[in-house]
């Protein structure tokens, strides 16, 4: 994280006629009159949506994830791809020897030839714009003798296998495996390689039963992989399912996440918090900012300026800071910049140097 650092240097004063008598303890190694100034870290006081979240575990998988399988016999003439390779939609991953399906297509369409001349022997002497029932049946029964429904279903069988002899990706992703190699013979429903499109990701999340009420479609979602704990992904929760597991009493919520990184992969496990209601124009701190003394809240402003705060809900990042009983509004306000580093063991007053986080507090 970067950072912008000021230095604010004051002498502490004895008191503060707001605040009485206190009774926190400084630094053991800085007196109260101290001008050692000691590095603390601040952050900006914003006015936004407190998002409150559920929070819960789940396994990640991929929206659109296929094996494919050899349709037709034949033997692999080429395989173009390996395990790991990206493929677009369309692309031939592998081809197998076109000759033998050529040949059968010829004889299909010798065979085909043949009904048909069969059947124009058959209805020699008929008159071709005869419409008459009697016509009708003579001319349906000859096609059957002939042949030619069959010869043109085989015909078409044929052209289908030769078109199956290559086999390309339904959709762009990545090949996570390839099962054949050159010069192997296949039989239909042999396995060829399987296809991952990591760009859109779903994770089926374990809610237990008191927390599904609150858990809404169409609600954000963080993401945060158990592989990678730094890393936070953000999502959409796509549906929640309609069944409670009898065992664990929970149900699932589908989360859709949308990455080009590639660092999230299906199987993996992650941690999610999911958007239970939002609490709009709300004046927050980051939770660290707020500790307690002799049972009240307070934060420190950024020249160490103890101000007690009167707290609402918290979603374990942000807190809301509440109107005071007495002035009607917050004692802090959006700009301020209160501490959120190095500020436990502060007194009212005392000097300190500040690093301000170039961003302020944000939502999780």
């Amino acid at each position: 994280m970067l950072f912008l650092e000021t230095a604010f240097v004051m002498g502490c004063r004895k008191g503060d006629a707001r605040l009485g008598e206190t009774s926190a303890t400084p630094s053991s190694n800085v007196r109260s009159d101290s001008t050692v100034a000691l590095p603390v870290v601040g952050a900006l006081v914003r006015r936004g949506d407190l998002v409150l979240s559920v929070r819960a575990t789940g396994a990640v998988r991929a929206e659109r994830q296929v094996t494919l399988r050899v349709e037709t016999q034949g033997t692999v003439s080429e395989v173009l791809v390996r395990p790991g390779d990206r493929v677009t939609a369309g692309q031939a991953l592998v081809r197998l020897d076109p000759r033998p399906l050529n040949l059968a297509v010829r004889e299909a369409e010798a065979s085909l030839d043949e009904a048909h001349t069969r059947l124009q022997d058959a209805l020699v002497g008929d008159a071709p714009d005869d419409s008459s029932e009697a016509a009708r049946s003579r001319r349906e029964g000859a096609r059957l003798r002939s042949g030619m429904g069959g010869a043109e279903a085989r015909l078409e069988r044929a052209r289908l296998d030769r078109e199956r002899a290559v086999i390309t990706a339904p959709f762009g992703g990545v090949v996570d495996r390839v099962g054949v190699v050159a010069a192997q013979r296949v039989s239909a429903g042999e396995e060829i390689a399987r296809i991952v499109d990591l760009s859109a990701l779903t994770i089926e999340a374990s809610v237990l039963e008191h927390d599904l009420p609150y858990v809404r479609a169409g609600g954000q979602a963080s993401v945060v992989p158990s592989a990678s704990p730094d890393t936070r992904y953000q999502g959409t929760i796509e549906a929640v399912l309609p069944v409670v597991d009898t065992t664990t009493r929970a149900g699932r919520v589908v989360v859709r996440v949308r990455t080009s990184t590639g660092r999230l992969r299906p199987g993996m496990y992650a941690d999610v918090e999911l958007e239970a209601s939002r609490l709009a124009a709300r004046v927050l701190v980051p939770a660290g900012a707020v500790i307690e003394r002799d049972g009240r809240t307070l934060v420190f402003r950024a020249r160490a300026e103890w101000v007690y705060v009167p707290v609402g809900r918290s979603n374990g990042t942000e807190t809301e800071i509440l109107a005071d009983s007495v002035s009607g509004r917050p004692n802090v306000g959006p700009g301020d910049t209160v501490l959120v580093g190095g500020h436990l063991t502060l007194t009212h007053d005392a000097p300190i140097r500040v690093r301000l986080a170039t961003r302020g507090a944000s939502g999780p």
